[in-house]
């Protein structure tokens, strides 16, 4: 991974190493809602200048944990260092440094676009001009819109907007390319690209595989808060030893064959049963298509019967044995 230089603020005030800076840095995060134990221990550590993934299923602890960060919550325990700061003791300091999208986003819908981002612009020392904000997301024909009647994907651009405000250091994304069409889900990965060109961090949650392996140059995956992996998308696919994954499924009333018999296949390096469907990651797909054919009585039983090259949904699944959408 190519090291974006920092400026010289930033590369005063955080505490990496010699070679390397951290942006952001928490430690032995724990958070609890009566019986629930949301956040377990979790320790993170975001390199300044990458773009940086929260992946995992709902109820993960991944908005708990981004809401600590973001100084929207408190921790029970663990410790929070972002840029160099802590929130108990720099909080107005950080909050000019730092921007945020939620997962959802609220404002009122008798003020325009433009009077929204004037109100964001204001609560910061500096940063881009309304104009130019209005430019970065595409929505110069809605500057005199009133809120109200922006479409779901329009609110969601002009949040992005509200967050770039005050050019921060620090950019938080929960999940900003939810409903949002395919173009402009393509124009928001080219605005996070030329702002992490100037050098600058992001932390982004998202459910959209695709999205994390073209944006994110490391990935944690979180489940029962807790990271259960870490490292490039790359590094996480390969993890599974395997190339491609197969899904099957068998018409109704005919058995599948056990878990035991299809990790024996030739070329099978993972095998499981889930819901009626059957999944294999394989490392040598002419080996294990044609043995799991003669593993079941009827070939011609096969309801669904589809192969993939591995993904991080795939790296999930293997871990977890829970869809990345699943409560």
């Amino acid at each position: 991974m190519t090291t974006i230089p920092a400026s010289d603020t930033t590369r005063d005030a955080v505490r990496g190493g010699a070679d390397e800076l951290v942006a952001l840095r928490c430690t032995g995060l724990v958070k609890r809602y009566g019986d629930v134990l949301a956040v377990d221990g979790l320790d993170l550590e975001v390199r300044a200048g990458e773009c940086f993934g929260l992946l995992g299923p709902n109820g993960a602890g991944k908005t708990t944990t981004i809401e600590i960060l973001e100084g929207l919550n408190t921790a029970d325990a663990g410790d929070v260092e972002l840029l160099g700061r802590r929130w108990a003791t720099d909080a107005d300091a950080l909050r000019q440094r730092l921007g945020i999208q939620l997962q959802e986003t609220q404002l009122n819908d008798k003020l325009t676009a433009a009077e929204l981002l004037r109100l964001f612009r204001s609560f910061y020392r500096q940063g881009p001009s309304v104009d130019a904000l209005l430019q970065m997301v595409g929505l110069e024909a809605k500057r005199d819109a009133w809120y109200g009647k922006l479409s779901g994907g329009q609110k969601q651009r002009l949040a992005l907007a509200c967050a770039l405000a005050g050019d921060p250091e620090l950019l938080f994304l929960d999940e900003p390319t939810t409903g949002l069409d395919p173009q402009s889900r393509r124009q928001l990965w080219d605005l996070l690209a030329a702002y992490k060109q100037r050098g600058r961090t992001v932390l982004i949650t998202t459910h959209y595989m695709d999205e994390a392996q073209v944006l994110c140059d490391r990935v944690a995956i979180v489940d029962h808060g807790k990271v259960i992996a870490l490292g490039t998308p790359l590094e996480l696919i390969a993890s599974l030893g395997a190339e491609h994954v197969v899904e099957f499924a068998l018409a109704e009333g005919k058995d599948l064959p056990s878990v035991a018999v299809l990790s024996a296949l030739p070329g099978v390096r993972r095998a499981s049963i889930q819901d009626g469907r059957g999944t294999l990651i394989v490392a040598h797909l002419h080996e294990a298509l044609p043995a799991l054919l003669a593993s079941v009585a009827d070939p011609d039983a096969f309801t669904l019967l589809t192969t993939h090259s591995a993904t991080l949904e795939d790296v999930f699944v293997a871990l977890t044995g829970r869809q990345l959408r699943d409560a």
